[in-house]
């Protein structure tokens, strides 16, 4: 039987009228305190947001999804957050915010394969 490693990740989501509360959900970020992973990644549908806000400027909300991606690598690109350790970048993108682009709240879970094969398993059931 193989080991089950505790991960925690959140849904990320872009709300285009926060008074709205409509959503659509575009990323996965997910930690893995014992496989030491934290990683993010997004898919964009494009057509699906213009037809929930059809005045939504596309051309700014990408370079934040990207910087999701490049804070949960810990870059260079990541500015000073992405120097922070794992478990407080993690914290970080997962913190509540009234902007655009939100996430959900955390959610726990159990893998027994690799983190990055359970992101990859959550963004296809929760994004794409």
């Amino acid at each position: 039987m193989q080991e089950q490693h505790l991960y925690e990740y959140a849904v990320i989501r872009i709300v285009p009228s926060v008074e709205r509360e409509e959503f659509l959900n575009v990323g996965v970020i997910l930690y893995s305190r014992p496989q030491k992973f934290l990683g993010a990644m997004f898919t964009l549908n494009e057509e699906k947001l213009r037809a929930l806000a059809p005045h939504t400027d596309i051309n700014t909300i990408r370079p934040y999804l990207e910087a999701f991606v490049e804070i949960s690598k810990g870059s260079e690109a990541g500015g000073p957050i992405g120097k922070l350790d794992m478990p407080s970048r993690f914290r970080w993108l997962t913190a509540m915010r009234s902007s655009v682009v939100q996430t959900s709240r955390v959610h726990p879970g159990f893998c027994s394969g690799s983190a990055a094969d359970t992101l990859q398993r959550l963004h296809e059931q929760l994004v794409l």
